[in-house]
């Protein structure tokens, strides 16, 4: 008999407190209304924060691995492909990446490694567009 008092007491409690509770705010239609709204409008505001990131993440590009691909991101992986090409070899090219943009600058030892050098940056992951203004020069 112990035990039920001891569950039965506080929740006597409670229902006490609850009532009292309930009796001192009044149940009024337009408070809810107004609640309602609010949760609406914080609701709206996170889904429209939350699609804005979404949309630069996509903006950026997103790699078939999962890495985003920036600027910096582009440059690199189009040195890295230019590593051990035997076209060109001997040249001394500059990549710069604006905007997806790719600006390959410096000399090739050919008119086929000029040809490579932007099939291989056009060919890259994220790239948008090439500007090749790059010279035909012999080894220095």
């Amino acid at each position: 008999m112990k035990p039920a008092a001891w569950i039965v007491a506080p929740s006597l409690a409670l229902l006490t407190l609850g009532s009292s509770h309930v009796a001192a705010a009044p149940f009024t239609p337009q408070s809810v209304a107004e609640k309602t709204k609010d949760a609406a409008e914080k609701t709206k505001d996170a889904v429209v924060k939350g699609a804005k990131v979404a949309a630069d993440k996509t903006k950026d590009g997103v790699s078939k691995t999962g890495e985003v691909m920036t600027d910096a991101w582009i440059t690199t992986r189009v040195h890295e492909r230019f590593v051990g090409e035997d076209l060109l070899k001997g040249s001394d090219i500059s990549v710069k990446t604006s905007k997806h943009v790719v600006t390959l600058n410096g000399t090739v030892t050919g008119r086929a490694g000029r040809s490579k050098a932007t099939s291989i940056a056009r060919h890259t992951e994220g790239v948008r567009r090439v500007v090749n203004r790059l010279t035909v020069a012999p080894k220095a």
